[in-house]
């Protein structure tokens, strides 16, 4: 029989092994860099110059977590948003998502992991295909990555519709019939449909009035834990940010200048650059 001490110890291993999987966070970013290139080159010669829109950011988001990156425009948090989805390719730097290595993904690994990863984009009027009804639009990801016999996929058209707060007659009806709170409805329904683990919602309230947006930042609290999602929330609105994140990521020229929990970056900041958000952006009331 094994010493007690012995015991313990082998215990508290397994114990901290298991702590260790459960809290693994589900997307790290180590030194994660884009640049562009300024300027066209000319008979052989390089560009102009470049742009650094995301400068060795490194960051991890935990399951179940809503991570608020905040910043004004130009700041590169969309990049970042589309660099972590691998729909623009980094110039350097590694990306992992549920411990599997996105930078190396071939082409059928990536097709396999966007079911677990979708984004909503910012522009409810320009994301939506106008020729094509709610229906077709939410269907499509099923078609495409081959889930669920027609009639199964009809059922869960109209289950998302129903999960965003639409009708089912909506179902047959085009975009350009539906306001732009209702249209970014339908985004999220079409990016919920493949049963995502994480969503990166890029500016998803800011082409939206107050009161339209505060109802768009609820639902997507409510579905969060309806669905068991993680997001990471693009923002330049510290308020919008502070309502829904349980984290806050503050970008500025390319670079993370401050991370921490909701309360300490909006109690206590320590950039500069975050205070100047925290008093420049008007309070709203999400309700």
């Amino acid at each position: 029989m094994l010493p007690l001490t012995v015991l313990v110890l082998l215990l508290s291993a397994a114990t901290r092994s298991a702590v260790t999987i459960l809290f693994m966070a589900l997307l790290e970013v180590q030194n994660l860099t884009k640049v562009f290139p300024i300027g066209e080159a000319l008979w052989g010669r390089k560009s102009a110059g470049e742009v650094r829109a995301v400068d060795d950011i490194s960051l991890e988001i935990e399951r179940g977590e809503i991570l608020g990156l905040v910043g004004e425009s130009g700041s590169g948090k969309s990049t970042l948003g589309r660099l972590v989805l691998r729909l623009i390719e980094p110039t350097s730097g590694s990306i992992r998502f549920d411990n599997q290595d996105l930078i190396g993904a071939d082409h059928s690994e990536m097709r396999h992991l966007r079911r677990d990863m979708q984004i909503i984009f910012q522009d409810p009027f320009g994301s939506l295909d106008p020729r094509m009804r709610v229906e077709d639009v939410i269907e499509e990801p099923l078609i495409i990555h081959e889930r669920d016999s027609a009639s199964t996929r009809r059922t869960r058209v109209l289950e998302l519709l129903r999960a965003v707060g639409l009708d089912e007659s909506a179902a047959r009806r085009f975009p350009h019939e539906f306001s732009g709170g209702q249209r970014q409805r339908i985004g999220i329904a079409r990016a919920l449909a493949l049963r995502p683990r994480f969503i990166v919602a890029d500016e998803p309230v800011s082409a939206l009035d107050v009161s339209v947006g505060a109802q768009i930042v609820n639902l997507m609290a409510q579905l969060r834990r309806e669905f068991n999602l993680t997001y990471l929330f693009i923002s330049h609105s510290m308020p919008v940010v502070r309502y829904l994140a349980t984290r806050i990521a503050v970008m500025y020229r390319g670079k993370l200048v401050e991370v921490g929990s909701t309360d300490q970056i909006t109690a206590q900041p320590r950039h500069s650059y975050t205070r100047s958000l925290l008093e420049a952006t008007p309070e709203i009331a999400a309700n």
